[in-house]
């Protein structure tokens, strides 16, 4: 028995240029998501497949760009180490969100067209 090819979802993810400093896009959004769930650097590196030495590196230029922490870090010991997110953080979470969703409304008919080209492509194998 063979499975019917899914319809392929078509997603709007931006990346996002603020001045020189500051570069957005889904990588460092999705980091910062499992941050927020795992409450650890190390933890959300690993659920995405990278390196705790890349996510840092990831975070710190958000850090830097914004000139203050998305991310505060807390170093082990008897508790444990952990992270959170600032409010900052909280907040370029939403924003981008809303604009994921603004985007995808408004560009329905577009994406339905891709989404179709892709289609055609499915059900020509």
């Amino acid at each position: 028995m063979t499975s019917e090819p899914s319809i392929p979802l078509v997603l709007v993810r931006p990346r996002l240029y603020i001045g020189d400093r500051i570069a957005i896009g889904p990588g460092k959004i999705d980091l910062l998501r499992q941050v927020a769930d795992t409450r650890s650097i190390s933890a959300a590196a690993r659920a995405m497949g990278m390196t705790y030495k890349r996510a840092w590196l990831l975070i710190d230029s958000l850090n830097q760009g914004f000139g203050r922490p998305v991310v505060e870090a807390s170093s082990g010991g008897r508790g444990g180490g952990g992270a959170r997110l600032t409010p900052l953080g909280d907040s370029l979470i939403e924003a981008y969100t809303r604009l994921e969703r603004a985007l995808s409304g408004t560009c329905a008919a577009e994406l339905d067209a891709l989404r179709a080209l892709a289609e055609m492509s499915i059900a020509r194998d």
